[in-house]
């Protein structure tokens, strides 16, 4: 078998993207608080006025006409206080309190002063000092998209609207294979055999990514039956299988007949990029026609990253529901070779601003420690090269922030 023409980078992303939208699933209702890092799968809609009624911004008084007033009570949040009916009464009020229909105005209390007969005097201020219904939102209205990534903040306004659970994407659940005899799981590499540094890292990839990261077999035995039958089994499970090595033709490269085997459609077979060459992405069939997935990273580890964030970033974003941000632009901060007719997606860290981003060293296709020092890639396009002060594409890695370098 020979290989494919590669495609451009920016289509084997698209296509990724494209695969995944297409086989999304449908919503699952979950708890509010394990809602974190899901899709809204319907819109966010107010379920009450908000606020649901008057509300005090101020610890002072509710009074009703002109002063001086007399107290007849006290409203705390959480309380439903009765009306004001009399010109000339007011209630001593707590901030989140509800304001007391028939209430004219609200008078904070470094804004007043009480006399010797316990009447309350002072001055309202020009701006009411309470929130009125519907300020923040009408009932029914539309608060966010379906398709809004959850975050704290988006679970703190489903929390303010009363919401107990919230409908939002299954979470595409993933597991990993690890090819190669050659491989250590344990101790420093030595005597022609290396130490496996994707097992232990491509699963956070994934989670960060979005994925429910299951089970992580390997090393695989260098033989097609191992093969199917390891991908066979994590397929049972997974909707996406990310198998690392063996995406070559070679004597043990067993990866591309085990897909034939498996009845597999190539989405994306070798991308024009550098590094990261070859990698693939596959349609596998599933149980009640639902696609499932493989995807195969080289097993060079920074070329396994790459086929990561180029293939498997946009497959989880269109599985989970999410758009495909464009990439952010930034300056070059030193000149950046070109690979001819490949995309070069050079490891850079970006500078305090975040705007421009510099190359870093030690970027072999077989090396880490770049990729430690970096927060992302900077994308020179085919037939181009950067040079300092370009505007160019970067494609950010999904780092916590402040974490490094």
């Amino acid at each position: 078998m020979t290989e494919s023409t590669p495609v451009d980078w920016e289509l084997a992303r698209a296509l990724a993207f494209a695969a995944g939208q297409a086989a999304a699933g449908g919503a699952e209702v979950i708890p509010l608080g394990e809602a974190d890092g899901r899709t809204l799968a319907e819109p966010l809609r107010a379920l009450t006025d908000l606020p649901a009624f008057p509300t005090s911004s101020i610890d002072g008084w509710a009074v009703r006409g002109p002063a001086p007033w007399r107290p007849v009570g006290r409203v705390l949040a959480g309380g439903t206080p009765p009306p004001l009916t009399a010109d000339g009464d007011c209630v001593e009020i707590a901030t989140g309190a509800m304001v007391p229909e028939g209430a004219t105005a609200l008078v904070r209390i470094e804004d007043s002063a009480t006399g010797g007969d316990g009447r309350v005097t002072g001055e309202p201020r020009a701006v009411p000092d309470w929130r009125l219904p519907g300020e923040e939102a009408h009932r029914g209205e539309e608060l966010l998209p379906a398709g809004t990534a959850v975050d704290p903040a988006v679970i703190g306004v489903a929390a303010t609207c009363g919401y107990e659970t919230l409908q939002v994407r299954p979470a595409p659940r993933a597991a990993l294979l690890v090819f190669g005899d050659e491989l250590l799981t344990a101790g420093p590499p030595g005597n022609g055999r290396v130490r496996d540094s994707l097992g232990p890292q491509v699963p956070s990839w994934l989670r960060r990514y979005g994925a429910t990261m299951g089970s992580v077999t390997g090393p695989v035995k260098d033989t097609l039956d191992a093969h199917l039958d390891a991908i066979r089994s994590a397929l049972d499970t997974a909707d996406l299988v990310c198998t690392t090595g063996g995406t070559m033709h070679g004597p043990v490269d067993h990866l591309h007949p085990a897909l034939a085997e498996l009845g597999a459609e190539y989405i994306v077979n070798t991308v024009a990029v550098r590094p990261g060459f070859p990698m693939l992405l596959a349609r596998v069939p599933g149980p009640a026609g639902r696609p499932r997935f493989l995807a195969g990273l080289p097993g060079n580890p920074q070329s396994a990253i790459i086929a990561l964030v180029t293939l498997v970033a946009p497959l989880l974003a269109g599985l989970r529901g999410r758009d495909l941000p464009p990439l952010p632009q930034v300056t070059a901060g030193t000149g950046i070779a070109g690979r001819g007719d490949f995309t070069h997606l050079a490891l850079a860290a970006l500078d305090s601003t975040g705007r421009t981003a510099t190359p870093v060293g030690h970027v072999g296709s077989a090396m880490l420690r770049g990729l430690a020092n970096s927060h992302g890639f900077a994308v020179v396009r085919p037939g181009t090269q950067a040079a300092a002060g370009d505007t160019i594409g970067f494609l950010p890695l999904p780092l916590t922030p402040g974490e490094r370098p």
